[in-house]
């Protein structure tokens, strides 16, 4: 479900007129999350860190508007829900593109999304899946510590969907941390969401519960 915002009354009208021209409207930030409670509590109960923090992932972007904002045929839609389109590795080295729906109860979720996983993981090329514009586009790299990240692009391709991607963990104890980058519409949003969207996601990641 979805609902058209009136761009002429939006505070941000102006905003989107203008970045919504760029060649390139997406801005970034790549920022450390303290991620050992959420890792505790992934390994206390036997559950994937990935889907975890994956999870919390979503809770926080549903929580934050311009999360949920998308740019079709020139109009603002307001989603109801985001999902995630994550890309998942495979034994090969390759990876695959997959659609996990966003559900607010974790073990809904975790369970629906082992099932994606596990499709995508014994399939073969890039696939991409039927999803719309309602998602946010996630991939992991744990093998590196990135202090910033870039994006391919198709700029004659219309697209305004969040991009978050997720580093390695390092340290231990309380200080483990992992580098987010987040990189979203310009025309959308500005800093000041993206620092809202961070600082929930903080909030979640240091919770050694299910949230």
């Amino acid at each position: 479900m979805k609902k058209e915002l009136n761009i002429n009354e939006w505070k941000r009208a102006g905003h989107f007129n203008f970045f919504s021209q760029f060649d390139e409207p997406f801005h970034g930030v790549t920022v450390k999350v303290n991620c050992s409670k959420a890792y505790e509590f992934a390994k206390k109960t036997g559950n994937s860190f990935f889907l975890v923090y994956l999870h919390r992932t979503l809770k926080a972007a549903n929580k934050i508007d311009p999360f949920k904002y998308r740019i079709e045929d020139g109009k603002v839609f307001e989603y109801e829900y985001v999902h995630a389109s994550p890309t998942i590795g495979r034994n090969d080295g390759t990876f695959g593109f997959s659609y996990i729906e966003y559900k607010e109860d974790f073990k809904e979720f975790r369970d629906e999304a082992k099932s994606v996983i596990d499709e995508v993981r014994q399939s073969n090329g890039l696939v991409l899946p039927t999803c719309g514009d309602n998602v946010i586009h996630c991939s992991s790299m744990p093998w590196l510590d990135f202090t910033s990240v870039s994006h391919a692009r198709h700029f004659k391709f219309e697209d305004s969907c969040p991009k978050i991607s997720f580093g390695k963990m390092t340290g231990d104890g309380e200080n483990r941390t992992m580098p987010v980058s987040i990189h979203v519409h310009h025309a959308l949003m500005d800093g000041f969401e993206v620092g809202l969207f961070v600082e929930e996601f903080q909030i979640l990641m240091s919770m050694d519960n299910e949230v």
